[in-house]
């Protein structure tokens, strides 16, 4: 049994087992999936009573070894675990995300028991080594694409809310040292994980993640961080955070910085998409941050590696979006009629959706292939480019061509496409928020 396969099989082991299944009348096409286990309830915690500190003593730091996939070959039929995997995010997603998103997206603000819903799948746990209680015995990009695309076919805004915990667990088991993982990585995976966020974005015009305005100053034995992130998940209710700043003499760097630091403090930030994510800003005042909570000894192989996971984990978004919006119009088109006959007789209407079609399979190709050489350990970093630039402008196309087809449906919140069209433009303008 491959160690793909024993990951599979555990997690959805968990899955299926778990209570919340009956009440979310999931138990059906959870188990059509998979599977047996154990899973305990989970409880609600806020930031305001959690105090990390290390478990044990690990000695060196626990990572996750690559997938055995190769570039060389590419294929892209998920295998069986992968396609399992995604079958059950898609199925929560459906069930679970897609109806609560219109209320979340008016509220600007994800349903607590929803995300509680969400941590009891497992997700973030599936990145965590076994070593550190977590479920997980080796690192593939390719799986977390496909969870995430699976994820925001439910809805992109609270999809992107379910998945920021991971970005700062997946970021410790990466780069985070054996002191690091030993004080938080035992919380994540845990019964009851951290909300946890990774900001990167600024409130900027045309912001570049590699020129960053936030501040770090070395200050005795540790930092003071200095500057104000947007778009950040969660914001208002996370624990913990891995915060972008530029560290003097060294460039861009990621501290891990705890809701409870004084200095810190949350803002109010309206956006025109991923409202459901309870996106606010984070104020950084004289933030004192110790030594040992820098991420990665400032490498700057390290702070690239998060910005290109994040452009990737932001492209397979889009393509479960962009899916949402085709998966909506096809039966729209055939049951709408005018001038006595569906509208998808009409060629320019035929044309659009297979064009649709058409650019999404692009979008997903060049997401897994940028993937499948993250896995294989290869140069990705020009791959992860062309998928970026092709999902910021495709996705957002089609969205634009999803109202358009709706006509005067696709300006009314009755309809989901004009939610989706806002969170997919999204796309080409986030940074951070997100690893695979």
């Amino acid at each position: 049994m491959t160690s793909l396969t024993r990951l599979g099989l555990r997690s959805l082991s968990r899955m299926a087992a778990n209570p919340q299944l009956d009440k979310l009348n999931l138990r059906k096409p959870t188990e059509k999936v998979l599977y047996q286990g154990t899973k305990v309830g989970f409880k609600t915690v806020t930031a305001a009573n959690r105090a990390f500190k290390a478990v044990k003593n690990l000695g060196a730091p626990q990572r996750l070894p690559k997938s055995s996939g190769s570039g060389d070959l590419f294929d892209l039929t998920p295998s069986d675990d992968q396609a399992a995997l995604q079958e059950a995010a898609r199925t929560f997603a459906m069930e679970q995300l897609r109806p609560a998103a219109s209320a979340a997206d008016a509220a600007y603000a994800a349903p607590e028991a929803l995300l509680a819903q969400c941590a009891e799948l497992g997700f973030t746990a599936l990145g965590i080594p076994e070593s550190l209680g977590g479920m997980g015995s080796e690192r593939s990009a390719i799986t977390n694409a496909l969870i995430a695309e699976a994820m925001a076919e439910g809805d992109m805004g609270l999809a992107f809310a379910a998945l920021a915990p991971s970005a700062v667990s997946t970021g410790l088991v990466l780069w985070g040292d054996a002191d690091q993982q030993a004080r938080y990585l035992a919380d994540f995976a845990g019964e009851k994980p951290p909300a946890a966020a990774l900001a990167v974005q600024e409130p900027v015009a045309l912001f570049d993640p590699y020129v960053l305005q936030t501040r770090a100053m070395r200050v005795g034995n540790g930092f003071v961080l200095h500057g104000l992130k947007s778009m950040v998940p969660l914001a208002k209710t996370a624990e913990l955070f891995i915060v972008a700043a530029h560290l003097e003499g060294a460039g861009p760097a990621l501290f891990l910085v705890e809701s409870s630091s004084k200095g810190l403090s949350v803002e109010e930030d309206r956006s025109m998409g991923l409202r459901a994510a309870g996106c606010a800003r984070l104020r950084l005042e004289s933030v004192s941050v110790p030594a040992n909570n820098l991420l990665g000894e400032a490498k700057p192989a390290v702070y690239n590696e998060c910005i290109q996971l994040g452009r990737l984990a932001w492209c397979g978004m889009a393509v479960g979006c962009a899916k949402s919006v085709l998966d909506y119009l096809i039966p729209y088109v055939n049951e709408r009629e005018a001038f006595g006959e569906p509208i998808s007789h009409r060629q320019s209407v035929a044309f659009a959706i297979s064009n649709m079609a058409i650019e999404m399979g692009g979008m997903r190709l060049l997401t897994w292939r940028a993937a499948s050489l993250v896995d294989a350990d290869l140069p990705s970093d020009e791959a992860v480019t062309l998928a970026r630039r092709l999902c910021a402008d495709k996705g957002m196309q089609i969205g634009n061509d999803g109202v358009q087809l709706l006509g005067g449906h696709g300006f009314v919140k009755e309809h989901p496409v004009e939610r989706w069209y806002r969170d997919l433009r999204a796309v080409g303008v986030m940074e951070g928020g997100l690893l695979l």
